[in-house]
């Protein structure tokens, strides 16, 4: 039925010639960047290279590192006495840069040389003036990795996520005809309890226009779901879901899910922001990963992790592309991604699909901290709960002491009394830096561990 709700919604959009479309603005690419699209350029690698360290190691000036070990309470004037070593690396656990790609040769070729030909490029929305062929290869080429008919590009995954559901929620104000919609005729979303706040945001939207019905089923609680769409008497079902969960670090229950709109007749979205690039043989995400890619109906995601670049997009049919464009607010009131980051953001795909060991040198970090800590550790997110706020920021300086960029992660990110230190493994830490981190968490932190994927742990304070 939502091919045929989608349908109508466009057909009344076109009845009042309010149907969008973004046309391409044709940039000349470079001779290599031509090379690029055709996935010929060079500089891939079989292993990790001496380059690739950049992705994890960051220098912090001696004051901002004082500052932070010692909890705000150093000076300017304490920190001037000591001028010997005016910079403090750090090797960083904290950042969503997977794979590495953010400081890899072909992606920082791609940027240079699309921004030497066009600058930021033509700067508008997508739907005035900011779209290109440049743009048009990036979405083709997600649309490829996500087994989908199409693709929208957005400034950011947050975005992404806004425009899908204000889009979404556009369809029972279209079809009730220059009404507000009857709750019957609203659209019912189910949304999983810890969900990324651009999902709740678009929700809220949605909410205060009238057009969607909310329910909010426990933390990956099947039984939950099923229940609250068994009760459901509202004809317009959509499940949303992150994929992989950004703070705890464990996956949606996909087989149960894709169960359930077997049995409910649902729209299944995900937010792929995690699993995209890190997840599955070819990168597709954590749907290629369960084999379930032609039960999910929308999938969006960012490019701003794994890809190491910036954006975010919609993988969909061309009817939903079309839906989207001309009712998704965060789309259509932004304006569009630059273009070299675009360029990069495309060549970051062709290197993921072509250098695979970085996924495998990924799992294969994440097998090791598991195996060192005993702890059921299932992503490159791990959770490490340790409670208060003071706790976190404690815990936080000791290990940035240690030489460890690592942050404490406190309210609104997360609830209160579940303060935390967020880690991130990525292909471009070794197995001696997981050892070492692994040592310093250890004299801090009580391991071995509990049999959960978002661990609560007392810290020796």
């Amino acid at each position: 039925m939502w091919d045929e709700w989608v349908e109508d919604a466009m057909g009344r959009l076109a009845a009042l010639k309010v149907v969008r479309v973004a046309k391409p603005i044709s940039l000349p690419f470079p001779i290599d960047e031509l090379d690029a699209a055709g996935g010929k350029l060079e500089n891939f690698a079989d292993g990790p290279r001496p380059e690739d360290r950049s992705a994890v190691e960051v220098e912090m000036d001696e004051f901002t590192y004082k500052m932070w070990a010692c909890g705000d309470t150093v000076s300017g004037d304490e920190v001037a006495l000591k001028e010997e070593k005016p910079f403090r690396k750090l090797l960083l656990f904290s950042g969503n840069d997977y794979l590495g790609l953010g400081t890899h040769p072909t992606v920082r070729s791609a940027a240079i040389k699309a921004s030497q030909e066009h600058g930021m490029g033509p700067r508008g929305s997508a739907l005035i003036c900011g779209y290109t062929n440049y743009h048009k290869l990036l979405e083709d080429s997600l649309a490829s990795l996500k087994k989908k008919e199409s693709c929208v590009i957005c400034p950011t995954g947050f975005a992404a996520n806004m425009a899908f559901i204000s889009a979404l929620g556009s369809i029972s104000s279209i079809l009730a005809v220059g009404r507000k919609p009857s709750k019957g005729e609203k659209i019912a979303i189910f949304s999983d309890a810890l969900n990324h706040a651009s999902i709740i945001d678009g929700i809220h939207l949605a909410e205060r226009r009238q057009e969607v019905e909310v329910f909010i089923y426990r933390h990956c609680d099947m039984a939950h779901l099923d229940a609250l769409l068994s009760h459901c008497t509202m004809e317009k079902k959509v499940v949303i879901t992150d994929s992989l969960f950004s703070m705890d670090g464990d996956f949606a229950p996909m087989v149960q899910l894709v169960r359930l709109r077997k049995k409910h007749n649902f729209l299944f979205a995900i937010d792929d922001a995690h699993g995209t690039f890190v997840c599955g043989n070819s990168g597709g995400g954590v749907a290629e990963l369960y084999d379930c890619e032609d039960d999910v109906d929308i999938c969006t995601g960012t490019l701003s992790k794994a890809a190491g670049c910036q954006g975010g997009f919609v993988a969909c049919s061309a009817k939903w592309k079309q839906l989207i464009q001309s009712r998704g607010r965060s789309f259509i009131f932004s304006t569009a991604p630059p273009v070299p980051i675009v360029a990069a953001a495309h060549a970051a795909i062709i290197v993921a699909g072509k250098e695979k060991w970085r996924r495998r040198e990924l799992w294969s970090r994440v097998q090791e901290f598991s195996a060192l800590t005993q702890l059921q550790v299932t992503s490159p997110i791990i959770s490490l709960v340790v409670g208060s706020e003071e706790a976190a920021l404690h815990a936080s300086r000791y290990m940035v002491k240690c030489g460890f960029h690592v942050t404490a992660i406190r309210p609104p990110t997360v609830p209160a009394n579940s303060c935390r230190l967020r880690l991130t493994l990525c292909a471009a830490h070794t197995s001696d830096d997981i050892k070492m981190l692994v040592d310093a968490l250890s004299l801090y932190i009580e391991l071995p561990a509990k049999k959960s994927r978002s661990v609560h742990l007392g810290s020796r304070l």
